[in-house]
C-alpha cells in the first residue's frame, strides 16, 4: 500500500490541524528559549571544558562637547593552555566610542599568562581623539575653572615579568606615548598655569618591575596577596617641553577570606613623576573608575599621588555579590600641599564565567562636597573588579 504524505500535508484538515498546532509549538520554543536564557544567566554550574568567554557591552551616551557618543566595550577570557589547571585566566579587553563629532576613544589591552604562570605579559595600544576637562594643579581647585581642552593622544606599551621562584616576578617594561592639546576656552586657567607641555609632547618610557603574586585569582580574588613595584625612566630623546625624567609606580593589595562569601579587599597605592622635565600630562590623575571612585579622573592632579581603599565583598550567589567601599587619597607636591579626600560608595557584580569568575560591575561613589559646589559623584559600569 502507498501512501502519499505530499497529499496529505496539502488537505485541508491538516493545513487546519497545523494552523491550530503551530503557535502552541512556538509558545513551547520560545518557553524553551526562555528558560534556557534564564539557566544561563542563574546556573551555578562551571563550564567543565576550561571554554573561553567573551561579554560585549553597549556604550551610548550624550555631552554638549562630544554630541552623541556610541560603541562597544568587550572582554575574552581564556586559558593560553587549557590542560595546565594551575594556569591564571588570560584577558584580552576592547573598548571603543565614536561620535556625532567625529571623536573616537580606542584601547585594546591584553593580560596574559603563560603555561605554568611562566610569564607575565601585559599591553595596551590606545588612540584618544577625545576632551578632557581641566581644573588646574593640585587639590586647591574650583569646578568654576573648568577648562575644556581637546586631546589627541596615541600609546603603546609592553611589560613582560619572567617568574624567578614561586610567586616572584621580574620583567621589563617599554611605553611611548604622543599628546597634542588645544585649548579651546581663551584666558582659561589652563593658559594662567604656569606649566609646561600645554601643547603637547611626546616620550619613551624604558623600566623594569618586581611582582609578588599570591591570589587564588586574578580575576576575583579572595585570598592571598599583590604587590608591584614599577620603575620607568624616560631619557631626552626629543627637544623641547618632553617628559625628562622618571615615573614610581606602587601598587600593594591584601585579600582575606572572612567567610564563604564574605571577602575583605585591601589596596594601596602610590604613584609619582620626578625628573628634569615634567609635563603636566605626566602627572597623576586622581579618580576614575579603579581607585578614589566618585571623582572624575583628573579633577585633581599633581606629581604625586597616593591613596587606599577597602571593599568588602559579599558573593550570596555564584552569579551575584554585592560591594561596599571606601578610599582615600590626595595628589600632592612641594608647590601643593597633601589634602586627604574622601571616597565611599556601593555596587552590585554579575558573573557572566564562573569558569574564569568574569564580572559586570555597576558601582556608584561619592566623593567631596567642596563649599559652593554640588557633591562629587559617579556612576561606573565596567567588566571586572576596580582591583
Amino acid at each position: 500500500m502507498h501512501i502519499n504524505f505530499k497529499k496529505i500535508l496539502k488537505t485541508p484538515y491538516f493545513l487546519l490541524l497545523f494552523t491550530l498546532i503551530n503557535p502552541l509549538v512556538e509558545n513551547v520554543t520560545a518557553q524553551n528559549s526562555i528558560k534556557k536564557l534564564v539557566h544561563n544567566i542563574f546556573s551555578s554550574q562551571k563550564d567543565s571544558t576550561r571554554s573561553a568567554t567573551f561579554m560585549l557591552l553597549p556604550a551610548l551616551g550624550y555631552a554638549q562637547e562630544t554630541g552623541v557618543e556610541y560603541g562597544i566595550g568587550s572582554t575574552y577570557n581564556f586559558y593560553m593552555d587549557k590542560a595546565d589547571t594551575s594556569i591564571r585566566t588570560s584577558s584580552l579587553a576592547l573598548i571603543g566610542t565614536l561620535t556625532t563629532k567625529k571623536q573616537a576613544n580606542i584601547k585594546l589591552t591584553s593580560d596574559l599568562w603563560t603555561k605554568n604562570n611562566d610569564y607575565h605579559i601585559l599591553s595596551e595600544i590606545r588612540y584618544r581623539d577625545w576632551p578632557f576637562n581641566y581644573y588646574g594643579i593640585g587639590t586647591d581647585t574650583w569646578k568654576a575653572n573648568q577648562d575644556y581642552i581637546e586631546q589627541r593622544l596615541f600609546r603603546i606599551r609592553l611589560e613582560v615579568e619572567k617568574k624567578i621562584v614561586p610567586k616572584f616576578y621580574v620583567g621589563l617594561n617599554a611605553q611611548f606615548e604622543d599628546y597634542k592639546f588645544k585649548d579651546i576656552t581663551a584666558a582659561g586657567i589652563f593658559e594662567q598655569d604656569a606649566v609646561t607641555g600645554k601643547r603637547g609632547g611626546r616620550h619613551l618610557l624604558l623600566g623594569v618591575s618586581a611582582l609578588y603574586d599570591s591570589r587564588n585569582n586574578v580575576s576575583y580574588t579572595t585570598k592571598g596577596s599583590y604587590a608591584r613595584l614599577k620603575y620607568a625612566y624616560a631619557p631626552a630623546f626629543w627637544k623641547g617641553e618632553h617628559l625628562q625624567g622618571s615615573q614610581l609606580d606602587v601598587d600593594i593589595r591584601d585579600f582575606e577570606t572572612l567567610s564563604s562569601k564574605w571577602t575583605l579587599a585591601l589596596q594601596g597605592i602610590y604613584r609619582s613623576t620626578f625628573g628634569k622635565s615634567t609635563p603636566f600630562y605626566s602627572y597623576r590623575e586622581l579618580g576614575g573608575d579603579m581607585m578614589m571612585r566618585g571623582y572624575y579622573l583628573g579633577r585633581y592632579r599633581d606629581k604625586n599621588y597616593a591613596a587606599t581603599q577597602a571593599e568588602f565583598r559579599y558573593r550570596f550567589h555564584p552569579r551575584f555579590a554585592l560591594t561596599g567601599f571606601g578610599a582615600a587619597g590626595s595628589v600632592f607636591s612641594k608647590q601643593h600641599s597633601f589634602r586627604l579626600l574622601p571616597s565611599f560608595g556601593g555596587g552590585i557584580r554579575y558573573f557572566f564565567s564562573l569558569e574564569h569568575n568574569s564580572s559586570v560591575r555597576f558601582d556608584y561613589a561619592y566623593g567631596e562636597k567642596r563649599p559652593g559646589e554640588v557633591r562629587q559623584s559617579g556612576f561606573y559600569l565596567s567588566l571586572s573588579e576596580a582591583f
